[in-house]
């Protein structure tokens, strides 16, 4: 599929039915190069892009959208919608089951069952596992968007629900791995913190009590991006593999040549 690569707008859109868009482009990498703009973007579902987002997203020269939801997800939002020419590539990051009884939990739980729980700490804890989780259990999945962005795959858009933790994740890894700043992926991760990026939470009971200071702060773990999160995926690569280099080749079987490949289709020209 050929591509012709499009004028990216130097203005962030903010899209009407699409949450937390953005262009990763531009960010430093450790050898001075910086990620190219109009190759990587990232955000939530597409289920609900209006007719002017569609035109849009079609206009960035897309040649893949990997979606990381699970059928939970898809049942709860719907299908993304259709990009003309655009490849759709569907990989689940986490357990449908997990996904449903998490749904339904964030939908319909009381402030008591929250408190039980999400309570003292109990919804950070189990963010940083799902995080270590993930890095840890997913590397063939992890694996398969690599090499798919060092072939072919490029420009690409990865989304998950909210756009903030398996896409972040999924971002992250493929920033490290051509040599992006830790400091400048995680400023991009916070960046989901941002009032008009971050995931609409849909709550059954929509009452005072339903939606309570109380409720929003017990829920806030979960629809909150927080540098532990992140820093806990980079000590599990750590302490899983000794060095993030035996990470990518040991445990997502990149060659270097791969890698290469990589930065070539990422960055921008080295100097």
């Amino acid at each position: 599929m050929t591509q012709q690569l499009p004028q990216i707008p130097s203005t962030e859109p903010e899209l009407a039915g699409v949450r937390n868009f953005r262009d990763v482009g531009g960010l430093p990498t450790v050898d001075g190069r910086r990620v190219r703009h109009g190759r990587l973007f990232r955000s939530g579902h597409l289920a609900h892009a209006t007719a002017e987002d569609a035109s849009f997203l079609g206009g960035l020269g897309l040649h893949t959208v990997f979606d990381f939801r699970n059928a939970a997800d898809r049942r709860l939002d719907g299908l993304d919608v259709e990009l003309p020419g655009v490849r759709n590539v569907s990989i689940p990051l986490s357990d449908p089951a997990d996904g449903s009884q998490f749904w339904h939990m964030v939908r319909n739980g009381d402030v008591e069952q929250l408190r039980s729980i999400l309570g003292d700490g109990k919804g950070t804890d189990r963010m940083v596992a799902s995080y270590r989780s993930i890095i840890r259990d997913r590397t063939a999945e992890h694996s398969r968007v690599l090499h798919a962005l060092a072939e072919d795959s490029v420009p690409a858009l990865m989304h998950c629900a909210a756009g903030k933790d398996r896409a972040g994740l999924s971002i992250a890894v493929s920033l490290l791995a051509v040599g992006v700043e830790r400091e400048a992926i995680e400023a991009d991760y916070l960046k989901s913190n941002d009032a008009h990026r971050r995931y609409k939470v849909k709550r059954s009971d929509t009452s005072a009590d339903g939606m309570s200071a109380e409720v929003m702060e017990l829920l806030n773990p979960l629809f909150g991006a927080h540098a532990e999160y992140l820093e806990a995926a980079f000590a599990t690569i750590e302490e899983t593999w000794g060095s993030t280099d035996r990470y990518f080749s040991e445990g997502l079987k990149l060659t270097p040549a791969t890698r290469d490949r990589l930065r070539d289709r990422l960055l921008d020209e080295a100097r």
